[in-house]
C-alpha cells in the first residue's frame, strides 16, 4: 500500500528538486522517499508503548547472548529486526550525498539515530527495554546495507564524472 504514495512522492520531490537546479534531482528524491519509507514503520513499532516495565541495558552483548540462548525464532526475529531498523538510511544516505560516503560515517549516523530512539524508550516509558545491543545491532545493519549499495555511493559517481 506503501508504493504507490512513495511513487508520488518521489516523482513530485524529484519535479520540485529539477525546478530548484538541483545537481542529481531524481538520485536523491528516491534516496529520501527510501529512507523515510524504508525507516519510519520501523521507529514507529519500536517507539509504540507495549505492557510491561521500562528497563535499561548498558552492557554491551548481555542481551544478545540472552537472545542467542533462546529459541532460534527469537533470535531471529529479535536480530533480524534491528538489523532492518535503520538499513534503509544506511543503504541510500551514501547513494544520496557524497559526504556520508563512507562506512564510518554511516556508523556514526545511525548509532546516534540507533541511541536517540533508545533513550527515548527510556525516557517515554514505553514498556520497552532500552539495550547497548539495540544501538550495535541497528549500527551495523546500517552499516551492512551500506555496504551492498557501495557501487552507487554518490561519492564514487561525482569522482568518476570528474574530468582528470
Amino acid at each position: 500500500m506503501a508504493i504507490p504514495p512513495a511513487l508520488i512522492a518521489t516523482r513530485l520531490l524529484a519535479l520540485w528538486r529539477v525546478r530548484a537546479g538541483h545537481p542529481f534531482p531524481v538520485r536523491t528524491a528516491v534516496a529520501d522517499v527510501v529512507i523515510a519509507v524504508g525507516t519510519a514503520p520501523w521507529i514507529w513499532m519500536i517507539l509504540t508503548p507495549r505492557a510491561g516495565g521500562s528497563g535499561i541495558s548498558l552492557i554491551p552483548f548481555t542481551d544478545l547472548w540472552t537472545v542467542f540462548r533462546g529459541s532460534g525464532e527469537t533470535a531471529f526475529v529479535q536480530v533480524g529486526g534491528n538489523l532492518l531498523v535503520f538499513a534503509a538510511l544506511g543503504a541510500m544516505l551514501p547513494v544520496r550525498s557524497a559526504r556520508f560516503a563512507s562506512a564510518a560515517r554511516i556508523a556514526a549516523v545511525a548509532a546516534t539515530a540507533s541511541l536517540i530512539v533508545e533513550v527515548l524508550q527510556y525516557v517515554l516509558r514505553l514498556g520497552r527495554v532500552s539495550s547497548a545491543d539495540d544501538v550495535l545491532v541497528n549500527t551495523a545493519g546500517a552499516v551492512l546495507a551500506a555496504l551492498v549499495t557501495r557501487r552507487w555511493w554518490a561519492g564514487r559517481i561525482a569522482a568518476r564524472t570528474v574530468p582528470r
